[in-house]
């Protein structure tokens, strides 16, 4: 497999060994397995894969995500022979994505980001593509480099828009838990330092990219090594047999270590749709690199490639700076994408790659123990406010903290143990001969582990003890023993020399863990926090866009710490002071854009005035969704205004949605254009709708945005909506009776549309006709339909109170309608929509119900009239609890003489009589010279009787002895108030006769 002319590697301490190693190796493989062929020709293949990685004249720095051994040998490197160039594994257009890194605290993840994509399917929108970096890494300690010694640093991998071009289109969309390539899936948030759970999701639905990555696919060949190794998981075989020893070994060994297990994991250990993704991207890395050094001129050797170990071995024939084999790089797609930071945590890291907990918190104490043990400098991004000159008592506060570091180092070196690798002195470089000196020493001789660390254990023990009572659990000092020897029981039974943190782990479990929690955290969690915890990073304010920048400006009047991390709360006493009403306005718009405020005081709605309000704001804590926001517009106004047109004009937009976007415009953004603008599209699609699925909600919509404009005066755009949507709900009504896909809640909703804005709509130019003539065409055949047409009816005129209720009573009266009297009755409920008037008949059909269906109807439909009356709220449920609390007794005095209202014989009043000797009832002089005016001109009465139908007919005059002449009292003769103020204003009378015809 390696190019001709690559007989001899480049190292010294590769030839002979790696020859010698191969022979070992078949000899193993004839010594434990019968037909070694197969074996023997794997282990061959693996050491050649080792000679042709190490013979590249750019030199492979194999390395693993967030590896300690690969972050120590990085700074070794780097230190004794700086590069001219140093290519990365990464997306190529990621490296826009460092600027303003120094202005952050880490972990912090680079970030890509696309709200639109019309070259992808729809449902993977937002694109959202995150590489986590951590300082204990290779690539941070690259990158650090680089910015110290302006050392070009260029990532080669494939670029995002191919990422996702890549991507198989069927299954999940990208970033969900069935996804692949890496991604993360969600869980919940929480403080910082308290485990997996709370900071799990600051990704996001983000696809997740290591920089890296040496993880197995093929389960089989992960089961096997985890049995065999008598470890939990991978990560714990791979810091116990790898991320140990390598730390100890010189760079060579680290090296063709990190080569044949890459080749180990490429030919066995990862499924074949990796292996051929793997191949087209370091196709893609070569074509780049190549690239880069003929147009820069720069020597193959001066160059170095970081890059994860699987990729370190290729087979591909355009693998390597000399290959003749060019591969040509596919076209992006025309989709923008925006580039920044957002700030990433252990637990987030842990979870977008299916790491155990714990395991970053492990790697950085892995890190910081190599370098007190090594003496390393390890490399540093440079703060602005570092390079400041500092003031004289900055000076004295960093000479103290100078001194405080320099003792607290000479202390670590007298205690702390070596870090996961060997003694102190093995850590030391060494040559080849000598233990650590080659790859063929380094794989014939026992794993060399961690120096035992008694001092350590027993501190970690009498921590653990510590914190389990300070989170409820009843611990002594008994359990401190108890777990130190069940830890070195545990590490003995796995065969190792001493308890590694696992261990530790699963002995306090063992010995403290009970059957239930006392309080809110678990053991587990417990010695997560203890071994390192969780950590949070932050972009720095100078590094946020100019969108996030200036929420943090606006926000500053509060007198709260926006950018902490904890829950900040913030009262607003807006009454009193007024200022702090447009912090509100920005709070509440944020809360709508899903940003992390949460109001515990205070509501926005339609025509209220907030007083005092109180917020919850972990805007510091969350900021990845407020930078995101940045990629879409310069200020929140901005954003919120696409969104809501977003809303009202997408290709799938209903009537409901835009109205519901014009509704938000006037709550959250106050624009009488914008909210006039997307009222005029919800008029538009209101049109265009033929069915009445949005009923319901375009009528509680209507009836609030009315209500709220009648304060201010009705818009002319919501004038429009209700006249329109009057006809086009009156077209829709015959055939919404008759199709059985309209529900009877759905009818109902069209019809509460109609009766409660049909004085709106009238003003507007409708007439009533239209509606007299859908319910005439209205043939409904579904019960409830039937009873909703009733009400219908009774309300226009076409039906009285007394049909309605004798159609009821023949439904209860009939033996086979009987059983269909529920689904009648809950039509007619749904009537109170629209119309309080049945309420009376409501109370009394549903007595008659109760009182006269048999049991075998009557039960199964109160689960049913229950669901019924629940939607139609609180008012008018008590506007039928208000009408059967006058129907039934007061007091339990009044229950034996207590009959229903209906059920009661209403008196009957006597015949008038017409005889003309019947004596009338005496006037008052006031009423008496009334009727003398009406008499005197009674035409504006004949007007009004004819008008309603009525015929006319005049009773006799009062007797005389009573009446004077019109409009004056018998006694003085003199003219009534009455007369005098109509003779005085006669113009009322002749506009109401002239009005009457």
């Amino acid at each position: 497999m390696a190019r001709k002319g690559r007989q001899t590697l480049d190292s010294v301490a590769a030839g002979p060994s790696l020859a010698a190693l191969r022979e070992q190796l078949e000899a193993a493989a004839e010594t434990f397995v019968g037909d070694a062929a197969h074996l023997g020709a794997l282990m061959r293949a693996m050491v050649e894969d080792v000679h042709r990685a190490a013979a590249e004249p750019v030199e492979i720095f194999p390395v693993k995500h967030h590896s300690p051994a690969s972050a120590v040998h990085m700074v070794r490197r780097l230190r004794e022979r700086p590069p001219k160039v140093i290519f990365m594994e990464g997306c190529e257009d990621l490296g826009a994505a460092l600027e303003g890194i120094e202005h952050c605290r880490f972990p912090v993840a680079l970030q890509a980001y696309a709200p639109e994509a019309e070259a992808f399917p729809s449902e993977w929108t937002p694109l959202n593509l995150v590489a986590p970096l951590t300082q204990f890494s290779a690539e941070y300690q690259a990158l650090a480099f680089s910015r110290e010694s302006e050392t070009p640093l260029v990532f080669v991998d494939r670029s995002v828009d191919h990422v996702f071009q890549w991507m198989p289109r069927e299954g999940p969309p990208p970033g969900t838990p069935d996804a692949e390539l890496d991604e993360g899936d969600v869980a919940e948030e929480g403080e910082e330092g308290e485990g997996t759970g709370d900071t799990a999701n600051l990704h996001g639905g983000a696809v997740g990219l290591q920089i890296g990555s040496t993880e197995p696919t093929f389960t089989e060949f992960v089961d096997v090594l985890v049995r065999n190794a008598r470890v939990r998981h991978y990560s714990e075989w791979w810091s116990q047999y790898v991320e140990g020893p390598t730390l100890a070994a010189d760079y060579d060994t680290y090296r063709h270590v990190f080569f044949l297990i890459g080749s180990l994991l490429r030919r066995i250990g990862i499924t074949d749709a990796d292996r051929e993704r793997d191949a087209a991207r370091e196709r893609y890395m070569w074509a780049k690199m190549r690239a880069y050094l003929r147009e820069h001129r720069i020597d193959p050797k001066d160059a170095i490639y970081i890059c994860g170990a699987i990729h370190a071995v290729s087979p591909i024939p355009e693998f390597g700076a000399e290959a003749e084999a060019e591969w040509t790089i596919t076209p992006r797609t025309t989709t923008p994408w925006f580039y920044g930071l957002v700030p990433s945590s252990y637990a987030a890291i842990e979870h977008q790659f299916s790491l155990p907990s714990g395991e970053i918190a492990l790697a950085r104490s892995t890190w910081e123990k190599a370098l007190a043990a090594l003496g390393l400098k390890p490399f540093k991004i440079p703060s602005p406010s570092s390079t400041a000159k500092p003031t004289a008592q900055t000076a004295k506060k960093t000479a103290k903290k100078t001194a405080k570091k320099k003792t607290a180092k000479k202390t670590a070196k007298k205690k702390t143990a070596a870090p996961a690798g060997a003694s102190l002195a093995a850590l030391e470089p060494t040559v080849d001969g000598e233990p650590g000196g080659g790859l063929r020493d380094f794989l014939s001789r026992p794993p060399t582990f961690v120096v035992a660390d008694d001092a350590q254990l027993m501190q970690w023990c009498v921590d653990i003890v510590r914190l389990a009572r300070k989170n409820g659990y009843m611990a002594s000092t008994a359990d401190t023993i108890a777990i130190h020897h069940t830890a070195n029981l545990l590490a003995s039974l796995r065969d190792r020399p001493h308890p590694t943190p696992y261990d530790f782990q699963d002995a306090a479990i063992t010995c403290l863990e009970k059957d239930r929690t006392p309080r809110k955290r678990n053991i587990q969690r417990i010695c997560q926090i203890l071994l390192g915890g969780d950590r949070l990073g932050r972009v720095g304010y100078e590094s946020l866009p100019p969108l996030a920048q200036d929420v943090y400006d606006r926000l500053a009047v509060l007198g709260v710490n926006i950018r902490s991390t904890k829950n900040e709360r913030a009262l607003l006493d807006i009454q009193n002071h007024p200022e702090l009403l447009p912090a509100s306005d920005l709070l509440w718009r944020l809360r709508y854009l899903g940003i992390d405020v949460r109001p515990i005081m205070g509501e926005r709605s339609l025509g209220h005035k907030p007083k005092q309000e109180s917020w919850d704001i972990r805007i510091g804590k969350h900021q990845s969704a407020l930078i995101q926001l940045g990629y879409e517009g310069m200020t929140i106004e901005q954003v919120l205004e696409r969104k809501l047109k977003k809303a009202a004009y997408e290709p799938t937009a209903r009537a409901a949605s835009a109205l519901k976007a014009a509704e938000d415009s006037l709550l959250y953004l106050k624009s009488g254009r914008l909210t006039r603008e997307i009222g005029l599209r919800a008029t538009e699609l209101l049109t265009d709708e033929i069915g009445a699925a949005d009923a319901p909600e375009i009528f509680q919509r209507v009836r609030a945005l009315v209500h709220y404009y009648r304060t201010i005066g009705l818009a002319g755009w919501i004038k429009g909506f209700v006249s329109t949507g009057y006809r086009h709900y009156t077209t829709l009504l015959p055939s919404a009776f008759s199709d059985r896909g309209t529900s009877p809640k759905q009818l109902a909703a069209m019809l509460a549309f109609i009766f409660t804005q049909e004085a709106l709509a009238m003003s507007m130019g409708c007439e009533r006709s239209q509606l007299l003539i859908a319910l005439d065409l209205a043939e409904p055949e579904d019960p409830a339909k039937i009873s909703l047409l009733w009400a219908a009816e009774w309300i226009v005129g076409l039906r009285t109170e007394d049909q309605v209720r004798e159609e009821f009573l023949h439904l209860m009266g009939h033996p086979m309608l009987l059983p269909a009297f529920p689904e009648y009755m809950a039509g007619f409920l749904l009537a109170l929509e629209f119309t309080p008037r049945i309420s009376r008949i409501a109370v009394e059909l549903l007595s008659r119900a109760f009182g006269a269906l048999p049991d075998e109807v009557l039960v199964p439909w109160l689960p049913t009239l229950v669901v019924t009356l629940r939607p139609l709220g609180g008012q008018l449920t008590q506007s039928l609890l208000r009408e059967a609390g006058l129907a039934f007794p007061r007091g339990l005095g009044e229950l034996p003489r207590w009959e229903f209202p209906w059920e009661r014989e209403l008196p009957t009043l006597a015949p008038v009589s017409e005889d003309p000797q019947t004596p009338t009832a005496e006037l008052s002089p006031a009423e008496t010279a009334l009727d003398a005016l009406l008499r005197e001109h009674p035409s504006t009465l004949n007007a009004l009787a004819s008008r309603l139908g009525l015929e006319v007919r005049w009773s006799e005059a009062a007797p005389a002895s009573s009446v004077g002449s019109a409009g004056q009292s018998s006694p003085g003769g003199r003219p009534s108030p009455l007369a005098q103020l109509l003779a005085q204003h006669p113009a009322t009378l002749d506009a109401l006769v002239a009005r009457l015809g």
